[in-house]
């Protein structure tokens, strides 16, 4: 039978001894979570933050990417209506032992995991990290006040402050950024209605702002761009679903469901080391592109004396990349140095 306790041993070893294969070190970890609705009445699925379909009930399970590899390295379900934090500082820990022999060099993280416990966490192990903040009301003011903004692109401001929670030991460097909306209509952030707390004949309004902290010595441009290669975890998420359908594979069994998903995490990991070991090419071809490219191939098997001879209709455009595939095949074993791709 599936239970949490059978996910957490099977899936720690396979994936443990997946990444153990894998030469590379001083990485990126991205963690993130992602909405997955749910059509009937399975166990977890309920309602809570949906929004491109609210009202619907969906599960909320969490991941973590390994960025410079394009890999993940865990992936927990979680219902549909769990708080953002819920099980954040244990999926962190999880997934760290996972890597246990690697170094990690930076960790991202969105506003969910913006706590004292997972930053208190990350600085006793020595951790770099960059987190997107929660914007209370302490932080608002201090955006919202701030006199010393510095523009670094058209329409991009960056400032820096100081940050204590109640509960903090310690300040931590807080990285502002402010965006204008006219020159950056796709910027990110909160725009001024959501923040302006006290009135004032300043225009806020013209911006949305973010920020973030971080314990990292770089200049605040540098952590400001460190974040956002973040973004390209919602690719992954994207292959995940359109590519390996991991939102369709659904049983009643809550950790039925669970196992199913860290089964087609690990093929997309699969997948994933297929690209970079055996395709010549820049660009990381999604699965679709993989599959009409290379696996949709008609054959058919004949005999050549006592050899069987598996012929392949090829076109001689494709030809010469089928053909350097085969060819870097014959070189491939494990442990697999990541940095030859």
């Amino acid at each position: 039978k599936f239970s949490q306790a059978t996910n957490q041993r099977v899936f720690s070893e396979l994936f443990s001894w997946f990444f153990s294969e894998l030469v590379f070190d001083n990485y990126t970890l991205d963690f993130d979570s992602t909405v997955m609705v749910r059509e009937g009445s399975q166990e977890g699925a309920a309602k809570g933050y949906n929004p491109k379909r609210p009202g619907r009930p969906s599960h909320h399970p969490l991941l973590a990417f390994v960025s410079d590899v394009r890999m993940i390295a865990n992936y927990w379900l979680r219902p549909g209506n769990t708080s953002a934090s819920t099980n954040y500082l244990s999926f962190l820990e999880d997934t760290l032992s996972r890597l246990q022999d690697k170094r990690v060099g930076l960790i991202r993280m969105d506003s969910g995991f913006f706590s004292g416990n997972i930053l208190g966490y990350l600085e006793q192990r020595q951790l770099s990290y960059i987190i997107a903040c929660r914007l209370n009301n302490r932080i608002k003011y201090s955006l919202t006040h701030e006199k010393t903004w510095v523009e670094v692109a058209d329409g991009l401001e960056i400032a820096e402050t100081t940050y204590q929670a109640e509960h903090w030991d310690s300040p931590k460097r807080i990285v502002m950024v402010r965006q204008e909306v006219k020159k950056r209509p796709k910027a990110a952030g909160k725009q001024v209605r959501e923040l302006e707390l006290f009135e004032d004949e300043q225009d806020f309004g013209k911006y949305r702002y973010s920020c973030f902290v971080t314990n990292l010595a770089l200049p605040a441009k540098i952590v400001y761009d460190s974040y956002r290669g973040r973004a390209d975890s919602e690719n992954r998420i994207k292959e995940l679903k359109y590519d390996f359908s991991i939102d369709d594979f659904v049983s009643h069994n809550f950790w039925a469901t669970e196992a199913c998903g860290n089964f087609i995490v690990m093929a997309y990991n699969f997948m994933s080391l297929f690209r970079h070991a055996l395709i010549n090419s820049d660009k990381k071809k999604f699965l679709k592109t993989i599959r009409y490219e290379l696996i949709s191939t008609p054959a058919y098997l004949g005999k050549k004396k006592d050899k069987h001879i598996l012929y392949l209709a090829r076109s001689l455009k494709t030809r010469k990349s089928f053909l350097s595939i085969w060819e870097k095949l014959k070189d491939f074993s494990l442990p697999y140095n990541t940095e030859k791709s």
